[in-house]
């Protein structure tokens, strides 16, 4: 691990983020015990622009170096679902008549991610070659959709490959109350402990 190498320059991370997701030992699941292979790649909110840069730099590189990506932004995903579904007309056409509690708990429902969720994800991955899975999006899909449930629902159906969430916020560990992904550094209370800090892995 570098310190502090997620507070580096950009091409610094890139070039970090790159050795480690290159490497047979990150490729083949090695040195994670029995731990699922989910990774946080945490960043400031401020830097989205630029994290969206870098990712599109990073699988570029990786397809070069013949490491297959598989990218789902869950955003994407959610409206995908909903237009399969047949309601995202109705939902557009919602939005400004219901109130944001209502809208999030239509949301909550209809993108659940055990029942809606999950699958379509395992969908994609039944359906592309790929070597590592990168979920991005998570943002974007706040409040309806928690990374945590995400997680939790997603151990049933990826745990083949190495999967990599590029979180908005800050994963935090304390003795007191555990590991939490802190989304967009203020909300504390989504709990998950199974994900390792891909800034603390090495090549």
């Amino acid at each position: 691990m570098i310190p502090g190498i997620e507070q580096r320059p950009m091409q610094e991370r890139l070039q970090h983020l790159f050795s480690v997701i290159s490497g047979q030992r990150f490729l083949h699941k090695q040195g994670i015990g029995n731990e699922v292979p989910f990774f946080i790649c945490p960043y400031r909110p401020e830097e989205a622009s630029e994290m969206a840069r870098l990712q599109r730099q990073l699988v570029n590189r990786l397809e070069q170096a013949g490491v297959r990506v598989l990218e789902i932004d869950l955003y994407d995903l959610s409206i995908e679902i909903l237009r399969d579904r047949g309601i995202w007309g109705q939902i557009l056409e919602m939005e400004s008549s219901v109130s944001k509690d209502q809208l999030k708990e239509l949301l909550q429902g209809v993108l659940d991610p055990a029942a809606h969720l999950i699958p379509a994800i395992a969908t994609k991955l039944a359906t592309n070659e790929h070597d590592v899975l990168f979920l991005t999006g998570v943002g974007e899909v706040f409040p309806y959709i928690r990374s945590h449930n995400v997680l939790n629902n997603l151990q049933s159906a990826a745990t083949e490959i190495p999967t990599v969430m590029f979180f908005p916020g800050a994963y935090t560990h304390s003795k007191e109350s555990g590991a939490s992904l802190d989304l967009f550094g203020r909300l504390h209370d989504d709990k998950y402990y199974r994900a390792f800090n891909i800034f603390y892995c090495e090549a």
